[in-house]
């Protein structure tokens, strides 16, 4: 057999097409992680932000009010999912350039910096807001508090609600992370 010469052109090309294909494919799975985790943090901050109920107490004229503002981790859940829906609706433009400058690489190292900060803040949030909603529904017998779920399933509910898509979006918002660090390692 005889060997062919390979000219410098087009050993190039051959190699190239098929990393333009992978970072366009990655640019455009950035782009919907990215609106669907804003989606899911602005859902999940609205549910909490909104959760409340009142519940009448018999033979007497009390009513108890459960609201999610009544306790700091949860105001603090609502304010980190607020503050990562705006950071990742303020960063979609960064997203969608990467469709232009293909080998922009600053920019995608400032998204996984940034990514990175924002999945921490809504973990610590979610976390926080997951130990609430634990002793809501099972209470603990050792420190006297009671589970309140069986009286407030509205409020818990919405709870658990927002507490899922906030979870879902931090997997997502990984996602994002990892897909940003092979898209620099391919560069």
């Amino acid at each position: 057999m005889k060997a062919e010469a390979v000219e410098p052109g087009e050993a190039s090309t051959i190699i190239a097409a098929p990393k333009r294909g992978i970072n366009r494919g990655i640019s455009i799975a950035d782009l919907i992680l990215r609106g669907v985790a804003a989606i899911g943090t602005f859902a999940s901050a609205l549910a909490m932000g909104t959760t409340t109920e009142t519940l009448k107490i018999f033979a007497q004229p009390i009513m108890i009010r459960a609201k999610y503002n009544d306790l700091p981790s949860l105001t603090f859940f609502v304010i980190a999912n607020s503050i990562v829906c705006g950071y990742l609706v303020l960063s979609i433009p960064l997203s969608i350039s990467h469709f232009i400058r293909r080998e922009a690489r600053i920019t995608r190292i400032i998204l996984v910096i940034f990514d990175t900060a924002m999945v921490e803040l809504l973990t610590a949030g979610a976390s926080a807001a997951t130990v609430v909603v634990h002793l809501a529904h099972k209470g603990n017998a050792n420190a006297n508090w009671l589970a309140i779920c069986q009286q407030f399933n509205n409020f818990c509910g919405r709870l658990s609600g927002s507490l899922v898509g906030s979870f879902a979006s931090i997997i997502m918002i990984m996602l994002m992370i990892i897909a940003s660090a092979v898209a620099l390692s391919r560069h």
